[in-house]
């Protein structure tokens, strides 16, 4: 990425990773939200859509989840009319699942640079050319 992101997009297993310390790759994405926040002079935004957290399983009420809320910062992005039809495009137009296609869509509404930390690096992808966005995909 040439810009450091200005929003980050948690992925499934982005969300599962910072929410469990015994997660493997625990280490690595805590370590890349703080070095992206410290490249950054201003504010970087982390959002995870609502279908994420849900495929997750991430209750954020529940205890168990209070490292994931510490840690990630990560404001909960809803699924509104619009929203859904952006993404059924989206899902249409590339033949992903409902879930990467919410995540696109998250992607593509926030300030750019955008990146999306995620395991499903093969959909974003092919996600990322048809977005209206600079979106780029971080791997785990």
């Amino acid at each position: 990425m040439s810009r450091a992101a200005r929003t980050i997009v948690l992925d499934n297993e982005a969300v599962q990773a910072v929410a469990d310390i015994q997660h493997p790759k625990h280490r690595d994405v805590v370590a890349m939200l703080d070095a992206t926040r410290r490249r950054r002079r201003d504010r970087v935004t982390v959002v995870v859509p609502v279908a994420v957290r849900i495929e997750a399983g991430c209750d954020r009420s529940a205890p168990a989840a209070a490292m994931f809320n510490r840690i990630s910062g990560a404001r909960d992005i809803v699924l509104d009319g619009a929203s859904a039809n952006r993404a059924s495009v989206l899902r249409a137009q590339v033949g992903v699942s409902v879930v990467d296609a919410t995540v696109a869509e998250v992607a593509e509404r926030f300030p750019g640079p955008v990146a999306i930390l995620t395991s499903d690096g093969d959909d974003m992808e092919r996600l990322c050319p048809v977005l209206d966005n600079d979106v780029r995909v971080i791997r785990l």
